[in-house]
């Protein structure tokens, strides 16, 4: 993997649930577009005080075409679109 790498990543929360996103330009700082407003439903005032979040490439690939596809793959995979796992919301949740 270079810097060039387009990648899917799993971001996992001090509760365990986690959420699967894919970032095409492979920017260290950038931890996906889960909605904030379901993350924060699960977190009092003083549990975000102090958070400790894990951002894990899982797939990379130089092709865009390869990532866009693989990513609703590992969101099956890994069950991050169930509510009581992750927060994902698309793919729906069957």
């Amino acid at each position: 993997m270079d810097s060039n790498s387009k990648v899917i990543y799993k971001i996992t929360y001090p509760n365990g649930k986690i959420y699967i996103g894919k970032d095409l330009t492979n920017s260290i700082n950038y931890w996906g577009s889960a909605k904030s407003d379901l993350i924060a439903e699960d977190f009092s005032f003083e549990e975000r005080m102090n958070m400790t979040i894990q951002r894990e490439i899982i797939f990379f690939s130089q092709s865009a075409e390869e990532v866009n596809k693989k990513e609703p793959e590992l969101i099956r995979k890994y069950g991050s679109n169930n509510p009581d796992v992750g927060y994902n919301r698309w793919p729906k949740f069957m």
